[in-house]
């Protein structure tokens, strides 16, 4: 494969959280990326138990400072980092006092999912894209883990899409083994608006709006679609296919990283 620069975003990487499919998978890909020469760029969540002391999070005043207006109300965002321990490769970390420090993951310790998973979904998002643009980097391949980046392909195809930093990008979802059970908010398709964004460029979002009309959504913006997980939803990868969508199934065998490698050249020819 030819050196590239690849962003990956994910909802969870080990050793920052416990480890899990999706944790662990991003942080040996990371890892077998950067050591093959790829230029690696990784951003994720700043949730709530990640121990800043132990992993030695600290804010990048730069990055930080910006607002988020959504649905009416500013939300300031800030940009923290720290090393992966198994690679010389820094990871950015989304975080706001109301999204993310006093949250857990998808569900509270009650069990019950939050019920501002739609508008993190949101401030995750564009949070992440607009701290890709102030690093001026740009990506070749970006490549999506986790319900909480669902929305990064939708947006690079609608309201970023006229972007320098983005234009030559592709987009690469991930299909995982996670999701969530309660609906989005009924609003969801007015307050994830930004830009010159209308509701007509991303279609109808009838309610009650879930995980898997949230992830078909996130697959028609996307380039190309990988299974990751073997327990991740059929009829999601069958949907990709329905899409005609470039797809490869990773969640098997030990070549899956070299398997990646020229999927993601594929895209380019």
């Amino acid at each position: 494969m030819d050196k590239k620069k690849v962003l990956y975003i994910s909802s969870e990487i080990f050793p920052f959280v416990k480890e899990s499919e999706i944790s662990t998978t991003c942080s040996k890909l990371l890892t077998s990326m950067q050591e093959a020469g790829h230029e690696i760029r990784t951003f994720m969540p700043k949730w709530g138990p990640i121990n800043e002391r132990r992993n030695q999070l600290h804010e990048v005043i730069r990055l930080s400072g910006m607002n988020l207006i959504i649905d009416d109300t500013d939300h300031p965002l800030l940009i923290k980092v720290a090393s992966l321990p198994a690679a010389r490769l820094q990871v950015y970390f989304i975080d706001n006092e109301d999204y993310f420090q006093n949250h857990l993951f998808t569900n509270d310790r009650d069990g019950s999912e939050y019920p501002d998973n739609d508008e993190r979904t949101i401030f995750f998002a564009r949070g992440v894209l607009e701290t890709v643009k102030k690093l001026r980097w740009n990506p070749d391949v970006i490549h999506c883990f986790g319900w909480i980046s669902a929305l990064i392909p939708i947006y690079l195809k609608t309201g970023f899409k006229d972007e320098p930093t983005f234009r030559n990008s592709k987009v690469v979802l991930s299909l995982c083994d996670e999701g969530f059970t309660a609906p989005l908010n009924d609003r969801y398709n007015e307050k994830l608006l930004v830009r010159n964004m209308t509701i007509a460029d991303i279609g109808t979002f009838a309610p009650p709006f879930g995980f898997e009309e949230l992830m078909k959504k996130s697959i028609e913006f996307s380039d190309a679609v990988v299974k990751h997980s073997r327990n991740a939803d059929r009829d999601l990868y069958q949907y990709a296919g329905k899409q005609k969508k470039p797809r490869i199934d990773c969640s098997c065998g030990t070549d899956t990283n070299e398997k990646l490698e020229t999927f993601y050249d594929s895209l380019f020819q």
